[in-house]
């Protein structure tokens, strides 16, 4: 089974999306700047102001939503995709109700219950879900002037399938914003479609300036930084990691 379809995922992520920060960081001390990072993915990265009336957005690789909420703050329309049918599931039903009931590990089958919440100021009715496959995007998607991948390309068999057909997707102007660990790992992806981590005729080549060269025809680099996160898998171990962001402009 697909890791993302397991009910540890969902839970995981469940709390990595809408959990607070006394339920992600339950210790006085640890990355607390890690908090928040779907939140962050879209308040860091999006030119708000430079959004045209009833925006449309794109969020790929959406999980359990809260990054596609946090975009209908300032969009008229957010599509959210993900492949993970488990995920949509539940961000259908947070769309539906405004909440979802779940609970979380504090250590072997020891669990604790919590509920995750839609801002209520956000409009809901301006989100929809859908299951997806981001290097097959179903036809009839229409042009955005949004676009949001996070934490996807490293964990996609062929990102660059992927990458070049977000051009046909964003309006001229449109906002491309995308989030990477840089995780590569072959049970993932096969080596020979690594973005980076790896040398070239003696070179070693970055994620950052592969996305450069595959995307520099159509997209103007406007800029990079470091975004952490922080995904708890028990009350005593967390992963901590920095995704780098890269943000650009539809030509």
């Amino acid at each position: 089974m697909n890791f993302y379809d397991t009910d540890r995922a969902v839970s995981e992520y469940l709390l990595f999306h809408y959990g607070s920060a006394e339920e992600l960081l339950p210790h006085s001390f640890g990355p607390a700047d890690a908090l928040d990072y779907p939140v962050r993915c879209v308040s860091e990265c999006l030119d708000v102001p430079a959004l045209p009336d009833n925006a449309r957005a794109l969020d790929i690789g959406c999980a359990v939503g809260r990054s596609t909420f946090e975009l209908a703050r300032h969009c008229g329309e957010v599509i959210g995709i993900d492949f993970s049918q488990r995920f949509i599931d539940v961000a259908n039903h947070l769309r539906a109700q405004g909440t979802f009931t779940y609970s979380f590990t504090l250590e072997g089958e020891l669990r604790h219950p919590s509920t995750a919440t839609v801002d209520p100021a956000i409009d809901r009715a301006r989100v929809s879900f859908e299951q997806g496959d981001a290097m097959d995007l179903r036809d009839h998607l229409g042009q955005f002037d949004v676009l949001m991948a996070a934490n996807l390309l490293c964990r996609l068999t062929e990102p660059r399938h992927c990458l070049d057909r977000l051009p046909g997707l964003l309006n001229p102007g449109g906002q491309l914003l995308l989030m990477t660990p840089c995780t590569w790992l072959e049970e993932f992806t096969p080596r020979e479609n690594w973005l980076g981590g790896f040398e070239r005729n003696s070179e070693p080549v970055r994620t950052l300036d592969s996305l450069k060269g595959i995307l520099g025809r159509d997209f103007e680099f406007q800029q990079a930084k470091d975004l952490p996160f922080l995904i708890r898998e028990h009350e005593r171990k967390f992963q901590w990691s920095v995704a780098q962001a890269s943000v650009w402009r539809r030509r």
